[in-house]
């Protein structure tokens, strides 16, 4: 990895916490840091559901020497603007962009990444599932 992770938050009150990082190959990672931590690669519904979960805090608070940053999700989702081949989703995303950009209303910039998401399952569910594939209890 490039650089430091970013954590979104905590998955329990004391637990380990859930963020993203850059991957060498112009990606980002799903990272589990804690006691016990981990990566996988994240898809695309990954990023967007850890943006959702920063801008509901959704989450229990993260460390604060690894919190991320408006700047850090703005990034996020504008890297999945750049790798996006579909252009009706490109738009989409580029409106949550700038939503994030703007500094609109959290519930404005969460309902303009929901619209972006593929699959059916719930932002914070996802989350908590993919955490769970990544450090198994």
């Amino acid at each position: 990895m490039e650089t430091a992770a970013c954590a979104v938050g905590r998955l329990a009150p004391d637990g380990p916490w859930i963020g993203f990082a850059p991957t060498l190959d112009d990606g980002y990672a799903l990272v589990v840091g804690g006691p016990v931590s981990g990566t996988a690669a994240a898809g695309p519904d990954d990023l967007l559901s850890l943006a959702v979960a920063y801008f509901e805090e959704a989450l229990s608070a993260p460390p604060d020497e690894l919190a991320a940053t408006h700047a850090d999700i703005g990034a996020l989702v504008r890297h999945l603007v750049v790798h996006e081949e579909d252009a009706e989703r490109r738009r989409r995303l580029s409106e949550a962009v700038d939503a994030v950009d703007d500094g609109l209303a959290a519930d404005v910039v969460v309902s303009r990444l929901d619209r972006c998401l593929r699959e059916e399952e719930e932002p914070l569910a996802r989350l908590l599932r993919r955490a769970r594939e990544i450090v198994p209890a």
